[in-house]
């Protein structure tokens, strides 16, 4: 929600008292040796070791992690509880790497399987995506990835899924695991669930901003992650440098593997349809395209002076998570450009020849004021709405209400922000929705 108070981003983005005490105590022991260390070897040790594996796999990169982790040590002014939870992020990325090379190697028909069809939400941040995959979900025919399960998407205990000879697990004749999941001793729920407890210690008002659950949809960038090749670190910390390379990099690599960790999901859990979202694939349309299969693209729309001033707040708060030296114009001046980047890049893809039939468009203010009407536009793609589905659309608004965890304050000014600021960077994309659209 807008507002006219420069002092609104303040609400969100106050660490605790006990958080800064505990990084004020912990940075006073670093001359005894407590600063954790950030460097690529000590990180893969730690991670071999955690899972008991050795393979990263032949098409892991070393230039990725080495570029981010540069930045993150030389630009990023991590405080110590930072610092703890970048480490530990890093180690659990690189141990779902070697735990996805332990099944694809024991069982090489996971990728020999073909992704079924997707529907993949790729609006700006801040405009529905969150609101969309979660009510697309309810459908019983969709397959998403929970954030239990995004955050580690391979299992943690590899015997539980482990199709041995003499494993009780069965298999349906089309070859997909008939037991449930997750198994009832699978960790990743409940190490989801005290992430989320974590998080809503140490920065209480984010919830009112994005509402986490670990058992919800979340986005697939932390697929990415894997690769090390995301536009994550830059949303969480100032890592000006990686930017820079990431923009100018391929990431072909990253959405190559990101596909063959969909096949494992989609190997363990079946279902007729993928629903998929994350900003970051408004840049990458064509690899989508290229290592998904079958997708169609949702394209949510709101007023970029409502959207932008609201995910600057949502950043800045992300970055006290992280360090204590934020500064809102720095993240201002990063992000509004990167905001017309991302949106070139998608009108490059959309307006060439044939692709604009790839793309439906919802409109935010549609979707907050009759979302089963706007979903009905996606499901032109696929025959219609069926009225039972329709039903538990709105059950499902009934039992999550909009702003069910407190308002969220937000203005242009409390970045030195003013409209035109966000016209320079977005003109394009702003007379094609505005005018052509009427919006």
């Amino acid at each position: 929600m807008t507002s006219s108070n420069p002092t609104t981003i303040k609400q969100f983005s106050q660490s605790p008292a006990w958080f800064s005490a505990i990084n004020r105590i912990w940075q006073g022991t670093y001359a005894a040796g407590t600063r954790i260390s950030l460097d690529k070897d000590g990180l893969i040790r730690a991670a071999r070791k955690s899972t008991g594996l050795t393979d990263l796999g032949k098409d892991f990169m070393d230039e990725p992690l080495d570029r981010l982790l540069q930045a993150v040590n030389e630009e990023a002014n991590l405080h110590p509880i930072g610092r703890f939870i970048t480490g530990e992020r890093f180690v659990s990325l690189l141990g779902i790497r070697l735990r996805a090379e332990y099944f694809f190697k024991k069982h090489p028909e996971i990728l020999e399987q073909e992704l079924c069809p997707a529907w993949i939400i790729v609006g700006l941040q801040r405009t529905g995506t969150t609101k969309l995959q979660r009510l697309l979900a309810v459908d019983p025919d969709h397959r998403v990835i929970p954030s239990w399960e995004v955050i580690n998407p391979m299992p943690m205990n590899l015997d539980l899924y482990d199709l041995s000879p003499c494993h009780p697990i069965t298999l349906s004749p089309d070859h997909h695991l008939q037991q449930p999941y997750p198994h009832p001793r699978d960790k990743r729920p409940s190490v989801a669930s005290i992430s989320v407890k974590a998080l809503k210690l140490m920065s209480p008002g984010f919830f009112a901003i994005h509402p986490i659950d670990a058992m919800q949809p979340e986005e697939d960038i932390l697929m990415l992650d894997v690769s090390f090749l995301s536009t994550t670190p830059e949303a969480m910390m100032h890592v000006p440098s990686y930017s820079s390379w990431l923009e100018n990099t391929d990431q072909s690599p990253a959405y190559a593997y990101a596909a063959k960790l969909l096949k494992f999901l989609q190997w363990i859990k079946p279902a007729k349809r993928w629903i998929l979202k994350t900003p970051h694939h408004l840049e990458f349309p064509g690899l989508i395209e290229k290592n998904f299969g079958e997708v169609h693209f949702v394209w949510p729309h709101r007023s970029l002076y409502e959207s932008v001033p609201s995910f600057l707040s949502m950043v800045t708060c992300n970055r006290r998570i992280f360090s204590n030296e934020v500064d809102e114009r720095q993240v201002a001046a990063h992000w509004v450009r990167k905001t017309g980047y991302m949106l070139e890049q998608a009108l490059e893809y959309r307006l060439k020849d044939g692709n604009e039939s790839r793309f439906t468009d919802i409109f935010y203010k549609d979707l907050l004021s009759d979302s089963v009407d706007a979903l009905s536009l996606i499901y032109k793609q696929n025959g219609g709405m069926t009225p039972e589905l329709a039903e538990k659309f709105r059950q499902h608004e009934l039992e999550h209400p909009h702003r069910k965890n407190g308002m969220h304050h937000y203005a242009l000014a409390d970045f030195g922000l003013t409209e035109a600021d966000i016209d320079q960077h977005t003109t394009r994309y702003q007379e094609i929705f505005n005018n052509h659209y009427g919006r």
